[in-house]
């Protein structure tokens, strides 16, 4: 009784090796009962793990909503600063140039038109509800309505004379949100309205000053767009890098807990399962599923796209394939290449690693060796099994079986590589598989 509860497990604790089960007999007289009572607890790692990640994601993710702010209000705070800045300058000249208006009173009620919208504004813009397009659309309303008031309030001699309008350089104001809320050609769009405005208030079309100031409008526009629209996609690029590199950081640290116990205690009982065969046998199998799992589960996140250069590490593709029987060899620094490329090559892989599991043998090994050099990337699956005669793939594939074909050959094919296979029976089976690296 003493023996039983210091051998037993605690709960949460990573299973263990009972005592005593060191013979294929010891084994034999209970392999259920171990897997229930010590093994099967540790397939809920799985999902444990997964879980922990998702709470460490959703953490990070308040953390930074509330610690950084994002780029869009910035850039909406920038917008908001200008506008003020701006109805600053416009206050400037009314007040110096009321004197020489047709009607004063309408400058000062156009600067308070002005002053209200601004505030109007820039309060709106300060929330995301606010950043509508029934707003901006009104913005641009505004502005354009104010410039073509400068007709009422000035005289016909300063405005013939070039005189500037009522709200000057505060219009612009309108056209940035445009660019900021719907890139460079909704900002273009917004400028173009605005200079129809001034087009009204002069009288005149394509006079030289009206081309340029069409021209300082639509700059105003799109350069200010396409640059909101880069800015955030580089901050949406930063962010992703972020958040991948810390999930796999906070995976990689999960991934070495479970190596250290549960894919040990996985590989063992897959291993003993198989060599003795019967009920212990589909025991050994199950234990194999689930460590593939727990590798694949450790190891996905490594195997997203770079953000910058779309290349994908094929280790990430390949080393999930191992387990008790494959034995993956890698090299130490990544082994990039092109999505489409990378998949293909892990795919075939894959399949070439399915067949010596299947068809090498109950007691066959396999070895999958990946290189990488200028030529591109290199990657050879080699076994130990029974092997098959060298004309049996072309036989099959004239009779419909065309699994190697498409899997494998096909696979690599399609992205201009090449795949070869050497077999003797009785001398294993050979599969080399290389892709360019463009």
């Amino acid at each position: 009784m003493d023996s039983q509860a210091k051998n037993a497990v605690k709960p949460g604790s990573p299973a263990r090796r009972p005592p005593g089960v060191s013979t294929a007999a010891d084994l034999a007289r209970g392999p259920w009962r171990w897997w229930q009572r010590d093994v099967a607890p540790t397939g809920m790692l799985e999902i444990q793990a997964a879980a922990r990640v998702e709470v460490w994601r959703e953490r990070q993710t308040r953390r930074n909503s509330r610690n950084v702010t994002p780029m869009s209000s910035q850039l909406w705070r920038a917008v908001a600063v200008y506008r003020i800045v701006t109805l600053v300058y416009a206050t400037v000249w009314i007040l110096r140039d009321e004197s020489y208006y047709a009607h004063p009173l309408g400058g000062f009620l156009a600067l308070a038109a002005m002053v209200v919208w601004t505030i109007v504004t820039v309060t709106a813009y300060s929330r995301p509800a606010g950043r509508n397009r029934g707003l901006i659309a009104a913005d641009v309303a505004v502005a354009t309505v104010l410039i073509i008031s400068t007709r009422w309030i000035d005289t016909a001699y300063r405005i013939n004379h070039g005189a500037p309008t009522i709200p000057v350089i505060w219009v612009a104001s309108a056209i940035l949100a445009c660019a900021v809320a719907g890139g460079p050609w909704v900002g273009m769009a917004g400028a173009v309205v605005v200079w129809f405005g001034d087009v009204i208030e002069r009288q005149q079309f394509l006079t030289e000053s009206l081309i340029a100031g069409l021209v300082l409008l639509l700059v105003a526009g799109g350069v200010g767009g396409y640059v909101v629209r880069l800015t955030l996609r580089a901050e949406a690029a930063v962010d992703r890098a972020a958040r991948r590199e810390a999930a796999i950081a906070e995976r990689e640290r999960i991934a070495r807990g479970i190596h250290d116990s549960v894919l040990q205690v996985l590989a063992l009982v897959s291993s003993r399962g198989r060599e003795m065969g019967g009920e212990a046998a589909e025991l050994g199998f199950l234990a194999a599923e689930q460590e593939s799992a727990l590798r694949s589960l450790v190891s996905r996140d490594s195997a997203e796209p770079d953000a910058e250069t779309g290349m994908v590490d094929v280790r990430s593709l390949v080393e999930p394939l191992s387990d008790s029987r494959i034995t993956i060899s890698c090299p130490a620094t990544p082994v990039m290449l092109p999505r489409t490329a990378a998949r293909a090559l892990s795919g075939a892989t894959s399949a070439a690693v399915d067949n010596v599991r299947r068809h090498a043998g109950d007691s066959a090994r396999g070895w999958v060796l990946v290189e990488n050099d200028d030529s591109g990337v290199r990657i050879s699956v080699r076994d130990d099994g029974q092997g098959f005669a060298p004309g049996r793939l072309t036989a099959a594939a004239s009779t419909g079986r065309l699994g190697v074909s498409h899997s494998i050959i096909g696979r690599i094919r399609e992205v201009g590589g090449t795949a070869t296979i050497n077999s003797r029976p009785g001398h294993g089976t050979e599969v080399e598989l290389h892709v360019p690296q463009t």
